[in-house]
């Protein structure tokens, strides 16, 4: 890296945790350095075995991790933490490897950087990786809720749901479900309420997100 001073942008105060997996303290201590100075909050880890034993964050996070790490390296713990959406990875790595490059972007990298790299770079990449997470974890409030809610529709009230989202008319359903057609409306009234829309269109909304096509 450069100089803590060159290019440094405007001092942020973003709510949110930078992780640092890299086994050589000096690089440790001196991305502790930057990223206190640029506003966020920072932890750091010598090895990837200490970060596994850390609990997963619940606010917006990044993780900065080397490439080559005792033990389990930083390729090997892109792939054990590939169901943390909300946790973007940043790879740095003394070395210029290409294929080691393509392979981590595919897995889903925001970043790879080769040092020395400028402060400047890495600090657009935290904030880009920062980003992405709070819209990660905004989703995945969004998605436990419509599950949530979902969870309260009955049995019959979830048959009548996937049914009348696929545009099925009232008189069918009722065909189909051996039931009445007032009974259909029952349900359909009870199913609008406890999902929380207000209208049809919503409601087909949220049955695509929860892929109730299924």
């Amino acid at each position: 890296m450069k100089s803590l001073a060159e290019g440094l942008p405007a001092k942020r105060h973003d709510e949110g945790i930078v992780f640092v997996i890299d086994d050589d303290i000096s690089v440790r201590e001196s991305l502790e350095l930057l990223i206190r100075n640029a506003g966020w909050n920072t932890e750091t880890f010598g090895s990837a075995g200490d970060f596994l034993l850390r609990p997963r964050a619940s606010v917006p996070n990044c993780l900065i991790l080397d490439v080559r790490l005792p033990g389990l390296n930083g390729l090997e713990l892109q792939r054990q933490v590939a169901d943390r959406p909300s946790m973007p990875i940043i790879f740095i790595s003394g070395y210029g490897d290409v294929p080691m490059t393509v392979q981590a972007m595919k897995a889903g990298a925001v970043e790879f950087l080769t040092k020395p790299f400028s402060d400047t770079v890495l600090l657009n990449a935290i904030q880009d990786a920062l980003d992405r997470s709070s819209a990660a974890l905004r989703f995945q409030a969004e998605m436990q809720g419509l599950q949530d809610r979902y969870a309260l529709l009955s049995r019959r009230e979830r048959e009548v749901m996937r049914l009348i989202v696929r545009g099925v008319l009232n008189k069918q359903v009722a065909n189909e479900l051996g039931i009445s057609e007032i009974t259909v409306k029952a349900h359909r009234g009870q199913v609008m309420r406890k999902m929380s829309v207000a209208s049809f269109a919503e409601l087909v909304n949220i049955a695509a997100k929860l892929d109730l096509s299924r």
